[in-house]
């Protein structure tokens, strides 16, 4: 595992200039890396990639099952009740069931909208060592850097190849700076 920091930016214009810097200061292009962190919600858009989603599928296998079974004691009740139609205590469950699915799913999966783990924006990662990351942290601060992180992952060709954009940064407490 590599060593990396990193910080956000506000544009493409600000990070590149914040490389420049980089380079200025003795590191080399293989160890500097740019790119977008989309906004919150819109991380592999084509996939789930929400762990607390994958749970939706089974919380609405469960709903389906108490609201069909609530749904036909409605039913039941309804036909006892009133003599309605076997037809209505039909209806009744797969309405039930249908709900119980929403709700189900709902209470499976946690939405977070509020708990954003990453403020979108250009991100510049530097690929350190343990005697590099302080003036790598320097120079980004210095060039008007925000949110700079330590972190570890796979560093391959010049970039950083698993970041995830859902892991919740772990700040460079000396360099950290709250902003909003």
């Amino acid at each position: 595992m590599s060593l990396i920091v990193a910080a956000r930016f506000t544009t493409f214009p600000a990070a590149e200039d914040a490389a420049q810097r980089l380079f200025n200061a003795g590191f080399v292009e293989e160890d500097v890396t740019l790119f977008f962190v989309n906004p919150c919600g819109q991380h592999g858009i084509e996939t789930i990639t929400d762990a607390n989603a994958r749970e939706a599928p089974v919380g609405a296998e469960i709903g389906i099952t108490i609201g069909a079974v609530v749904g036909a004691m409605v039913g039941v009740g309804i036909f006892a009740a009133f003599s309605a139609p076997l037809i209505v205590s039909l209806i009744a469950a797969a309405v039930s069931a249908y709900v119980g699915s929403l709700v189900g799913a709902m209470m499976r999966t946690r939405v977070a909208s509020n708990e954003e783990t990453r403020e979108s924006g250009v991100l510049v990662a530097v690929h350190v060592s343990p005697d590099s990351q302080s003036d790598a942290a320097r120079v980004l601060r210095e060039a008007g850097g925000a949110a700079i992180e330590r972190a570890t992952g796979r560093w391959q060709q010049g970039r950083w190849a698993d970041f995830d954009p859902l892991k919740q940064p772990v700040p460079l407490d000396e360099f950290s700076e709250k902003h909003a």
